[in-house]
């Protein structure tokens, strides 16, 4: 199987390109960009094919398409952080929507055939009412970033082209995953390098801190890239799943399980530049669709996941 990998250097696409090595049988390409930080894929670099591409440039993505003619695509590329897409709407709006464009298009102009997974967002669901928990792949889209709004084009150009030129599309939903990588602009990761760098003796004992009490439905980035490649083995083309836990925790919990691992005495303080202009407050999805065809099960305990991620920053933090 010859597997792509947008976004291949990234949270995300570092571990799914680690899931597909791991079985030793697949050969993995990945896109990256000029100035993408090869840090999460080093230790395994050499055995990927890389191809340097932007994916907004429509002429590099349709060269790196005919050079590799994928059986997989993991379209991951994206600008996928909620609070700069506030600061750069525009930005993340044509990497995110053009950016898929090209791909789709590319595939069209080659005549190629492949798996194509599109990577879409609980943001998605946005305004979310408490009547409507568990959230369901039938609930309204109602985004409240220009980041949602970004996922919901792209989720539905993901259907617009099944629809119009038969390629072969399987769309997913993700709610909030996290582990080992993940950017520290992202909330877990934060808190867990404030908290090492408090452990290391790097910043007074004090964790800044947003929104506590948003509830997510989390799960470990390292079932959900499992969940993806399980979206073209086993999901329909046309349709959309739900990946989640179905389980909500507040933000609030998360940093308190992280507080009892690390064993840090702090004082905690709200910070006005971590909120955001409108914020979801309430996340929780129903996997129940994607589970009927797929099996599919979070293994990894948050608990794990969150100790993961701390002992990733202490490798990190010298």
């Amino acid at each position: 199987m010859r597997v792509l990998i947008t976004g291949i250097s990234g949270f995300v696409g570092s571990h799914l390109a680690e899931y597909y090595l791991k079985q030793e049988k697949h050969e993995v390409f990945g896109t990256i960009k000029w100035r993408s930080n090869p840090e999460n894929i080093i230790h395994f670099k050499e055995k990927l094919k890389l191809y340097e591409c932007d994916i907004k440039d429509a002429f590099a993505m349709k060269t790196v398409l005919s050079a590799i003619k994928p059986d997989y695509i993991f379209h991951l590329a994206a600008q996928s952080y909620v609070p700069f897409s506030w600061r750069a709407p525009q930005e993340t709006l044509t990497t995110n929507i053009i950016g898929e464009v090209n791909l789709f298009e590319a595939v069209r102009e080659l005549k190629l055939e492949p798996l194509i997974h599109i990577a879409g967002s609980s943001e998605e669901y946005g305004l979310v009412h408490p009547e409507e928990i568990p959230i369901t792949e039938t609930n309204p889209l109602r985004p409240l970033s220009p980041y949602a709004v970004s996922k919901v084009a792209q989720d539905l150009l993901g259907h617009q082209y099944f629809k119009s030129y038969g390629l072969k599309i399987i769309r997913t939903r993700a709610f909030n995953h996290t582990g080992p990588r993940r950017p520290e602009v992202f909330v877990t990761s934060t808190f867990a390098k404030q908290l090492i760098e408090i452990e290391k003796g790097k910043r007074k004992p004090k964790i800044y801190v947003g929104n506590l009490n948003a509830v997510r439905d989390f799960t470990d980035v390292r079932d959900v890239v499992r969940a993806y490649s399980l979206a073209l083995q086993k999901g329909v083309p046309g349709e959309v799943y739900n990946i989640a836990s179905g389980k909500g925790l507040k933000i609030k919990e998360l940093l308190d399980k992280l507080l009892e691992l690390s064993g840090i005495d702090l004082t905690i303080e709200e910070d006005p530049e971590r909120l955001r202009p409108s914020d979801v407050e309430l996340l929780i999805g129903s996997p129940e669709k994607f589970q009927k065809i797929s099996g599919w099960q979070p293994e990894i305990p948050i608990e794990q996941t969150l100790k993961d991620l701390l002992d990733y920053w202490r490798e990190k933090i010298a």
